[in-house]
């Protein structure tokens, strides 16, 4: 199975879909899972497909080797004729972000790197926070450091950072033990929340010109032979 580590090096890709129905999204997931179960491409190490819970939509997160393999995926005909406007006629939103891992976090007492898997229970949590090519490294900056109050809050397990290689967006890429104990972190006022915390979060707001959210369970994930 996928795992989210500093250490490996991979260029990965979001592909975020959202749809205008639960039954567009099930279309999106199948379409995704043959395309996953038929994954053979040089440099592609792994395609985790994820399912929208409070909005309808997908996930799927897919590393590559490098930006350069899969460049020559993009260059395909099937991929271009065929499997982007199929993924279009199906999606009201579509989001195909090119990252590099910068931080991750896990609480210690899970252990080892960040496992992603359909085994698993985690209840996951993907942000896309917009800005301009300029304020990127700030942005990375302000968030992508560790935060040892999140690790007493209840329910969470792990947290990551990636920036996008076109200087446009970081992703926040996070796992909790359930809906309930991600509602009430996200929910909790302001003034609860530490002093360092609610500066950092007010920074990240004035420097960023967008935001996309949603939450998801793991739904189907595929990794190449050794």
């Amino acid at each position: 199975m996928p795992f989210i580590s500093p250490d490996d090096g991979y260029m990965t890709l979001f592909n975020l879909f959202d749809t205008a129905d639960r039954e567009k999204q099930n279309q999106v997931l199948e379409a995704m899972r043959n395309i996953v179960d038929n994954a053979d491409y040089p440099g592609w190490i792994s395609s985790t497909v994820h399912a929208g819970q409070d909005n309808p939509g997908t996930a799927n997160y897919i590393q590559w080797r490098s930006a350069e393999d899969l460049k020559a995926r993009y260059a395909g005909k099937e991929f271009r004729t065929k499997t982007v406007p199929e993924f279009h006629r199906l999606a009201t939103n579509v989001q195909l972000i090119q990252t590099e891992l910068v931080f991750a976090q896990r609480h210690p007492s899970l252990g080892g790197v960040t496992e992603i898997s359909p085994k698993r229970d985690d209840y996951t949590v993907i942000f896309v926070l917009r800005c301009a090519p300029e304020n990127q490294k700030a942005l990375v900056d302000t968030l992508a450091k560790p935060d040892d109050w999140l690790l007493t809050v209840p329910g969470y397990r792990s947290h990551a950072y990636f920036r996008s290689l076109d200087g446009t967006a970081v992703v926040n890429y996070a796992q909790w033990d359930s809906k309930e104990t991600y509602d009430a972190f996200h929910t909790l006022p302001e003034e609860q929340r530490p002093l360092d915390v609610r500066k950092g979060r007010e920074r990240a707001r004035s420097l960023s010109t967008g935001r996309w959210a949603n939450t998801f369970r793991v739904w189907h994930s595929r990794s190449a032979a050794n």
